[in-house]
């Protein structure tokens, strides 16, 4: 099982972008467990997942954000715009996905 989240500032589009990435695996045969939460709450969660997505909005706190995902071992990324804006649960799943396989190399 693989377990994601994505911080963002208040949540309505991510949560969208959830639902599209949990259809994406399904699909795909991934197990994963895929969450929303707010960036304000990055450091109470990240100890639960595998690699955290920041959304475009809240690319400003990367630095931050890195820090305390550095202190828990898992990777971060911020997510396109494009990939964002256009909800495209593939492109973010396979971002996600992807910086877990380097991780792991």
């Amino acid at each position: 099982m693989i377990k994601i989240g994505l911080f963002c500032a208040a949540g309505f589009s991510t949560g969208m972008l959830v639902n599209n990435m949990r259809i994406v695996a399904e699909k795909k045969g991934i197990e994963a467990e895929i969450e929303a939460y707010s960036q304000a709450k990055l450091a109470d969660y990240a100890a639960h997942l595998d690699v955290a997505l920041l959304g475009p909005q809240v690319a400003y706190t990367l630095d931050k954000s890195q820090k305390i995902c550095e202190d828990c071992h898992i990777p971060i990324a911020v997510i396109p715009m494009a990939d964002y804006g256009m909800l495209d649960g593939e492109k973010v799943l396979n971002l996600a996905l992807g910086i877990l396989h380097t991780k792991a190399s």
